[in-house]
Order: C-alpha cells, then sequence, then structure tokens
C-alpha cells in the first residue's frame, strides 16, 4: 500500500476544503464534514484536479460515528499519513455573563471533547510516521470571544501537550498560525470588515502546507 491517506475533519469549507484540494493530487483525501451537499462539491473538484476522496459525511461529536470511520480506514488502508483537524464551532460573540447555555455546550463538545477523543481514535492510525496538523486562532482572554476564545484554546493547548510528547518519537504534531482568512466563520465575527486583504483559505492552504515541506 503505497498511497497516501489524508483524513481532513472539517473540511467541508473554508480552509479545511482549501487542505482536501490543496493536497489530492499526492493524497488520497477522506474528507468528513457534516454537510453532505458541501462535500460533494468539494468530491467535485477534487476530481476536476484529477484526485479521489472517500466522503464521510458525519457529526465529530458522534464517538461510536468516528470510531467506525477510524476502524475503516485501518481495515482499508492500514494507516493515515496525514491528518488536518480544522473543525470548529464559532459560537456568537457574547459578553462571558450572557454566553448562551447551548453555545457553550456546543464549542465545548465540539472544539475541545471532540478533539480530544479525535486524537485517541487517530493517533493508532498515524504511528510514528505521520503527521497532525492543527490551527491556532488567538481569542483566548478578548473581550466578547470568550465562549470561542476559551475553548479554542483549550483545542490548542491539548495539541501542543501532544507535540511535546511526541517530539522524539512521532508522529509529528504542528499547531499552524494561518494568515486571517476570508471565511464565513470570520464574517460572523467581524460583519462588514474589508474582505480584500484577507487571504483566500485555498492559497493559504498551499502556503501553510508548503512551509511543511508537504506539498
Amino acid at each position: 500500500m503505497t498511497q497516501k491517506i489524508a483524513l481532513i475533519t472539517g473540511a467541508s469549507r473554508g480552509l479545511g476544503a482549501g487542505l482536501a484540494e490543496a493536497l489530492c493530487q499526492s493524497h488520497h483525501i477522506v474528507a468528513v464534514a457534516r454537510t453532505t451537499g458541501a462535500l460533494e462539491e468539494l468530491d467535485d473538484r477534487i476530481q476536476a484536479a484529477g484526485g479521489q476522496a472517500t466522503l464521510a459525511p458525519m457529526d465529530i461529536t458522534n464517538p461510536d460515528a468516528m470510531a467506525q470511520l477510524c476502524r475503516s480506514i485501518y481495515d482499508r488502508w492500514g494507516k493515515v499519513d496525514l491528518w488536518a483537524h480544522t473543525a470548529i464551532h464559532a459560537a456568537p460573540l457574547s459578553p462571558a455573563p450572557f454566553i448562551d447555555a447551548k453555545d457553550w455546550d456546543k464549542s465545548v463538545s465540539i472544539n475541545v471533547t471532540a478533539t480530544g477523543r479525535l486524537i485517541t481514535y487517530v493517533a493508532p492510525l498515524l504511528g510514528e510516521a505521520g503527521t497532525a496538523l492543527f490551527f491556532e486562532d488567538s481569542r483566548g482572554g478578548e473581550k466578547f470571544f470568550g465562549a470561542y476564545g476559551a475553548s479554542k484554546s483549550a483545542q490548542i493547548d491539548l495539541a501542543r501537550s501532544w507535540a511535546a510528547e511526541t517530539a522524539t518519537t512521532g508522529p509529528k504534531v504542528h499547531v499552524l498560525a494561518p494568515k486571517p482568512l476570508a471565511t464565513a466563520n470570520r464574517a460572523r465575527f467581524f460583519p462588514g470588515e474589508d474582505r480584500d486583504p484577507l487571504a483566500a483559505p485555498q492559497d493559504e492552504a498551499k502556503r501553510l502546507l508548503a512551509d511543511l515541506g508537504l506539498t
């Protein structure tokens, strides 16, 4: 089995979709997201570029679904060469005392709990030779970013712990800092912002991968 496998969680749009498209000529893409239609559109673009993808329309907070997906990856390919985790819940901006309980629970469930669980599931597939990518967005401690900032910071701190633990053994775990991106999530945080200076997710994906020597 010589084909490289890239697992992208949160692949339907934004940076996740950009990474899938940037990697599709060198990797078979396993694209995970909740939105089936957006995954199908991604698959069309990957096929047009000469690549192949396996679509997995799943909720990463469902532990049984994620366990089954990882088992299926093992049964079919036996490994994952690259895991890029871009799935995120961007809760609405709110003063800390007024954070909606459902938004808080969803932020913790997706950004923290699911990430921790996925690390335990995907690490055996990565082995010592694989690479895992996480993406920083430093909003922790900023006003009105309480739910998003706190849960995203927890996610990245967990990734950094894993990176420190595997520095000499593998897999390689990287925490990357993308440029501000022209995504729907950012538009919700900053309505009315001039989007011209923002990076296109596809371009930023190529830059980040090139910096790591992965494309």
